[in-house]
């Protein structure tokens, strides 16, 4: 018979928790987990190994005398006012440490290499006015209203954005699960994006299961992050006009202007004309999606609270209904992979390990596969094979 193991009835309630995941879902799976909880019979090592993988908890925690504290390694900017923290679940806990491993590799990798610190982080303050940090930005980013006339859409603006930030030396990943694993889809509702502050190796990490209209505004304000020096987990939302704290009213304010001048969009926009006309028209003139004009024309008091407030839920279902469903586990492997781990991430740890600096078990455990084949297939698409 197999033995039992004596793990406190408390720290299994506590791990079903905070998965998320409700007794009767994981019942299906663990039949006598309620006289688990109840203390009235105890699971055996396997069957605890398996609520561990279930509940994507750390093993170890089953054996300490009660539940740990789980606070977020970064600063936590989704709070409004008094509202209490949020308890992080184990998706952002999870993907924030594994964004911490790969910046501490790149780190490693850049000061071994003499690359100069990165130019953008901590480089401005909240004393600067959003208007002049947003011109800073869009001309260290080459983001400006010419450039952007070149891109077709406003989702091609997007990718331009996230490419141009990589070569100001920022390692951007987007990606809407849990590294590989597309039975852990992030929600974007408990949060957008987050950034790591570093001056060799900042990180901006986009939620991918957001949609792309958000995804824009969310690494526009990223980059005020970085650009302040403000490592933090962030929930931005186009559609809320509630403030948050000095650092996300500065970020939100910085991004704004960076996607849509306020000196260019008062200019622009006609007062009389259909609203959803204008917004289409906008869009184009400044290739972000509509959601993200018509904030900027409430920002502007081009229209009220209360016609934005009217007009937002609309638009955001418009919006929805005229975007092409993504799953996040579609789509070819070698074209998603390095913008979900960031480009120059991939390129340089492919590289190192190709020249013997960097071992290829480790350079698996950071991306997220274990194939050599893999490895061949991606470096040659990257052109580092």
């Amino acid at each position: 018979m197999a033995e039992r193991v004596a793990v406190s009835p408390g720290l299994l309630a506590w791990a079903r928790e905070r998965s998320g995941r409700t007794v009767q879902d994981l019942s299906r799976s663990f039949p006598k987990l309620i006289e688990w909880e109840a203390g009235v019979q105890q699971p055996t090592m396997r069957q605890l190994e398996g609520f561990a993988r279930a509940t994507h908890t750390p093993f170890g925690f089953f054996f300490l005398p009660e539940p740990p504290v789980e606070n977020l390694p970064i600063t936590d900017f989704r709070t409004i006012g008094d509202e209490p923290v949020i308890r992080p679940t184990p998706d952002l806990l999870d993907i924030i440490y594994a964004c911490q491993r790969r910046q501490d590799w790149y780190r490693a990798f850049a000061e071994e290499n003499d690359h100069d610190p990165v130019s953008l982080v901590g480089s401005m303050s909240l004393d600067a006015d959003p208007r002049s940090a947003a011109s800073a930005l869009r001309d260290t980013l080459g983001f400006g209203l010419d450039i952007r006339s070149t891109f077709q859409s406003w989702s091609r603006a997007l990718d331009g954005l996230r490419e141009n930030a990589e070569k100001a030396g920022i390692l951007v990943m987007v990606n809407g699960v849990v590294d590989n694993n597309t039975h852990r889809k992030l929600d974007p509702d408990e949060f957008r994006g987050f950034s790591l502050v570093d001056e060799y190796a900042p990180v901006i990490f986009i939620n991918g299961s957001d949609t792309k209209a958000a995804q824009i505004f969310t690494l526009a304000h990223e980059l005020a992050h970085i650009a302040l020096g403000e490592s933090g987990v962030s929930n931005p939302n186009l559609g809320s006009l509630e403030e948050n704290g000095a650092v996300e009213i500065w970020c939100n304010s910085v991004a704004a202007e960076l996607l849509v001048p306020t000196e260019s969009i008062v200019v622009e926009f006609r007062s009389t004309a259909d609203l959803t006309m204008e917004l289409d028209r906008l869009a184009k003139i400044y290739r972000v999606s509509t959601l993200v004009v018509l904030r900027r024309l409430h920002d502007t008091r081009a229209i009220s609270p209360t016609r934005f407030r009217n007009a937002f839920p609309v638009e955001l279902d418009r919006v929805r209904r005229l975007s092409p469903k993504r799953d996040e586990s579609s789509g070819n492997f070698y074209n998603t992979e390095p913008i979900r781990m960031s480009k120059r991430f991939t390129r340089a740890i492919l590289a190192d390990t190709v020249g013997g600096r960097t071992m290829y078990r480790d350079t698996f455990r950071l991306l997220g596969f274990s194939k050599i084949s893999t490895f061949e297939e991606l470096g040659q698409k990257l052109g580092v094979v």
